[in-house]
């Protein structure tokens, strides 16, 4: 009805402005019929408002879409017949509802990359940290493992100089041994000769009266074989103390022996044991290493591909967002300004009115 009225004021206007103008120039007509061309309606009046906002917008922002959007909706003015100022809203509309599709599918991706990014950033340092501790695991137990069988190489070659020595000792005390019974057997046998020899002779001497004469000649002889027999005598106790020493001093060397070789033995089965168990825990560990470095390979891969599908182009996700949200806001303003039809109108005629009687008052 406000509207209705405001038209019926702008016809009245307009005819007072034709007879001013055709009293003044005679040429009334013709400015009547240009004056409601170009003010059909206040509704053209908000539409072309519309239109150089959507236009000034595109221009501010460097939006292709909001030019195509004021060409289209400029496109639209000019086709008469419908509800030209519906359809006009429904183009900004629609590009409002388009523009926060786009804003919220924007918010989705910036919230799914963030978490993309950070869980697998995690993932890769969590798989990385593994790995390093692994490889840190497999260095020591393969340095471990290559000390104990250093080690147990060393007492081998130790075991096998004590075996050897042993042997050279079992084969020298075989020797004196040997050599030990022979001389004990030889002296044996020369003491009892003389021992036998001085009792034949002294039996002898000692019987006969006539054998007087030759006492001094006897004793002479009695006293060296007796001599030798003590000379026998103590040769054979001389070796057979050798001989007692020599098994004292063999026995107790080969008891040393024995134990050293049982305790290297005993030492060589222990590290032999751990180095097998280190060996089985590096395999273990390797095998481990090798499944996490699989799983860091698949996130190094996927790393990739979400840094990729979500690497910042020449706008970050701020700029796009604060750009989606101007658009927006002059979109709606836009909006706003279809909805102020009866000002427009006036500040329309107003000025219209001004331009047309410019040239007559000069």
């Amino acid at each position: 009805e406000s509207e209705t009225k405001s038209r019926g004021e702008e016809l009245a206007a307009l005819a007072k402005a034709k007879e001013v103008i055709a009293e003044a120039t005679g040429a009334g007509a013709s400015f009547l019929q240009v004056a409601r061309s170009q003010l059909a309606s206040g509704a053209d009046l908000q539409n072309y408002a519309a239109v150089r906002l959507v236009r000034d917008l595109a221009r501010k922002e460097r939006s292709g879409a909001l030019a195509q959007l004021a060409s289209r909706m400029a496109a639209a003015l000019h086709v008469r017949g419908g509800d030209v100022f519906a359809k006009v809203r429904g183009l900004i509309t629609d590009m409002i509802s388009k523009l926060e599709a786009e804003a919220e599918a924007e918010a989705t991706k910036k919230a799914y990359c963030d978490k993309e990014l950070k869980e697998t950033s995690e993932k890769k340092e969590d798989k990385t940290d593994r790995i390093e501790k692994l490889s840190t695991k497999i260095e020591q137990a393969a340095a471990k493992s290559a000390k104990l069988k250093e080690e147990v190489a060393a007492l081998e070659a130790e075991l096998a100089a004590l075996t050897k020595s042993q042997a050279e000792m079992d084969k020298l005390r075989l020797e004196q041994k040997e050599t030990f019974t022979a001389s004990k057997a030889e002296l044996e046998k020369g003491l009892e000769g003389l021992k036998l020899a001085l009792q034949v002779l002294r039996e002898y001497y000692g019987a006969e009266a006539s054998h007087d004469k030759a006492g001094d000649s006897a004793s002479g002889i009695i006293a060296l074989i007796e001599v030798c027999e003590s000379d026998y005598s103590k040769n054979l106790a001389e070796v057979t103390s050798e001989e007692e020493t020599a098994v004292a001093e063999y026995t107790e060397v080969s008891n040393a022996n024995a134990i050293e070789k049982a305790a290297k033995e005993k030492d060589v089965e222990y590290k032999v044991k751990e180095t097998a168990e280190l060996e089985k825990t590096l395999a273990e560990t390797q095998g481990d290493r090798t499944g996490v470095k699989e799983e860091l390979d698949a996130v190094l891969e996927y790393w990739s591909k979400i840094q990729k599908e979500c690497s910042e182009k020449a706008e970050t996700f701020e700029e796009r967002n604060a750009r989606f949200q101007a658009e927006i806001a002059g979109l709606r303003e836009a909006l706003q300004t279809l909805g102020g039809g009866e000002s427009l109108l006036q500040r329309g005629t107003t000025k219209r009115r001004l331009r047309a009687v410019a040239p007559h008052a000069q």
